[in-house]
This record gives structure tokens, C-alpha cells and sequence, in this order.
């Protein structure tokens, strides 16, 4: 799965490229995957706002966005253009993410299990600073995880007892 980060220049160039449109647009510029499922090949542009993404906001964005990416044509080979709302369990990838949602459920799946054989949880995001966040898996226990060693952090709907911010 690609982010900022990893999938490299191609991703960043689209980033580039659409950051600015979506802005104009009053919308926030989530995430951008370039990643091929099956035999076809996707370009995702995620794309947020506060009080919610419609689909009108998708097609604005994407009919805005498809002549620059044409000329820039920062792709290789053929695609699918699709833009998207990151959805309400949406994952979690730049610091920016964790920052807003602190104090929100999540769910979080590590890469390799920690010592006591645990690699999946529940619970409320803490604080995010230099790659590692705090997730308070109860009202009294907190765990540290570096964000490198999560296959995912996503917001949870859990509806508990405990935790989670309130809308």
C-alpha cells in the first residue's frame, strides 16, 4: 500500500499535483495509493472534510484533477483514477492523522506480535510524537507502538464502555 512515503515519486508527484485542487475545493487532501489489485493498476486519491465528503465532492475533485494528471502523467502504465471519502474506519498514515483523532477507538494491527503474543488491539489513540503513539487498551494500561511497526492503525466504531472521543 503506498502513502507519501513509500510508492515513491509517483505518489509524491500526484500528491503534488492535487494537494492545491483539493484545497481549492474546501476539502483536505487525506491520502494518495497507487496500487495495483488483480491485473488492474488504481491511483486513490482520498480526500476529507470536517462535516463529510459527498459524492459530488469526488466527482468535482476527480473531473478537477483529471486533465493535470493527464499532462503531468506522473504513471506508466494505464489505470484507474478514483476518488474517494477515506470512510469512517479509515486508516490512519501522517502524523497529522493521529494529532486530529487522539482520544478516538482504534484498531491497530501490528507487523510482528509483541512479547506477549499479542498483534492485534483495541483501543484509544494517546498521544503521537516522532513515529510513536500512545493506545490506552484499558482505563488503566497504556501501550507505546512505533506507527513503522503497525500493518494498520484505523478508527474504530466500537461502541463501549470504554474511551473514544465524543463527536
Amino acid at each position: 500500500m503506498a502513502n507519501r512515503k513509500k510508492g515513491g515519486g509517483t505518489v509524491e508527484a500526484v500528491w503534488d499535483l492535487c494537494e492545491p485542487i483539493v484545497k481549492d475545493f474546501g476539502l483536505e487532501l487525506w491520502d494518495v495509493r497507487y496500487l495495483k489489485e488483480g491485473a488492474q493498476w488504481y491511483l486513490r486519491v482520498y480526500i476529507d472534510r470536517q462535516e463529510g465528503v459527498t459524492i459530488e465532492d469526488c466527482e468535482n475533485v476527480s473531473r478537477a484533477i483529471d486533465e493535470p494528471l493527464d499532462r503531468l502523467d506522473p504513471v506508466d502504465q494505464s489505470y484507474c483514477l478514483e476518488v474517494c471519502s477515506p470512510g469512517l474506519e479509515r486508516e490512519l498514515v501522517r502524523p497529522e492523522h493521529f494529532q486530529r483523532f487522539e482520544g478516538w477507538p482504534v484498531m491497530v494491527k501490528l507487523i510482528r506480535p509483541l512479547d506477549s503474543g499479542e498483534r492485534e488491539f483495541n483501543g484509544v489513540l494517546g498521544t503521537y510524537e516522532n513515529g510513536v503513539f500512545d493506545l490506552w487498551v484499558n482505563e488503566t494500561d497504556v501501550i507505546s507502538l512505533a506507527k513503522k511497526d503497525t500493518v494498520f492503525v484505523k478508527l474504530d466504531d466500537f461502541d463501549d464502555d470504554f474511551g473514544g472521543a465524543e463527536e
